[in-house]
């Protein structure tokens, strides 16, 4: 009898504990479906510009207490979006990333509102040798002729390299503008983000001389302005003063002449008739 009890108590013990067990796996995992929210994260990585559909996106589990501003629970409402940053593989999509509804892809979607996108002819020199890559800040010297001015003491035409534009921003280099690469790319175009006044002023400037850009760290927020080098600056040669015009001949003093006095005679009167006459010796 002793061992049968110890047997049936054993058996209760056994089912108590399984029981214990299942009921606290259903607590935890009921208590761990509330705590976490299904959220769209980029199934593959995503461009610049990139137009969103459902083949880019899937929806996975986020602890609830930890979703990023601006996530999306709803993949329907992203079918459409375009992006406004580049996006890794399973990296939340937010809605900073991404342009205003109903923008269509492509680079006019990146353009910051009230900005420009203007592309400039470069080479391997003037793009900072494939440097230059979307995402980076330049600066844009031009190189042309001074023209005869107060400030140009020579009176002649002379060389003069100036930077005209700072910190603009490279929004695409030939036809890529992925920013996530950073190995140079030499190409022969590139397109940059300017205010219409840096459009008027980046356009004359590639039709009065050379252009060539700057790189710059993109941290760097700091304007220096300069006056630009010309040859005198350059090698530090005194400028030669214009010429003299060459005095005018001084004109003769004018002389003046007076009448000299007649000297004094003797005169006499002659009367011959009824005529009368001065003869003087």
């Amino acid at each position: 009898m002793k061992n049968v009890r110890a047997l049936v108590m054993l058996l209760v013990a056994a089912v108590a504990g399984l029981g214990a067990v299942a009921m606290a796996s259903r607590w935890l995992m009921d208590r761990s479906s509330g705590m976490t929210t299904k959220v769209a994260v980029a199934a593959l990585d995503l461009n610049l510009g990139q137009r969103l559909n459902p083949e880019f996106i899937k929806m996975v589990d986020w602890p609830a207490g930890s979703i990023p501003a601006g996530a999306f629970t709803d993949v329907q409402k992203l079918d459409g979006r375009v992006m406004k940053n580049s996006a890794l593989r399973g990296e939340p999509i937010l809605d900073g990333k991404l342009t205003p509804v109903g923008t269509q892809g492509g680079l006019s979607a990146v353009i910051e509102e009230g900005r420009r996108a203007i592309t400039v002819r470069v080479n391997d020199v003037i793009g900072v040798a494939g440097f230059a890559l979307p995402g980076n800040y330049v600066d844009i010297i031009v190189s042309t002729q001074q023209d005869k001015s107060s400030t140009n003491k020579s009176g002649n035409d002379e060389s003069i390299s100036k930077i005209v534009l700072e910190k603009i921003l490279v929004l695409a280099v030939a036809q890529e503008v992925g920013r996530d690469e950073t190995k140079p790319k030499v190409v022969n175009a590139v397109t940059l983000e300017v205010t219409p006044e840096q459009a008027e002023k980046l356009d004359l400037a590639r039709s009065v001389g050379t252009l060539s850009l700057v790189l710059r760290n993109q941290v760097d927020t700091a304007t220096l302005p300069t006056v630009g080098a010309t040859k005198v600056t350059l090698l530090g040669t005194p400028a030669v003063p214009a010429s003299a015009p060459a005095a005018l001949p001084a004109r003769p003093a004018r002389v003046h002449y007076a009448a000299r006095p007649a000297a004094k005679r003797d005169c006499v009167g002659v009367l011959s008739g009824v005529l009368g006459s001065v003869e003087c010796f």
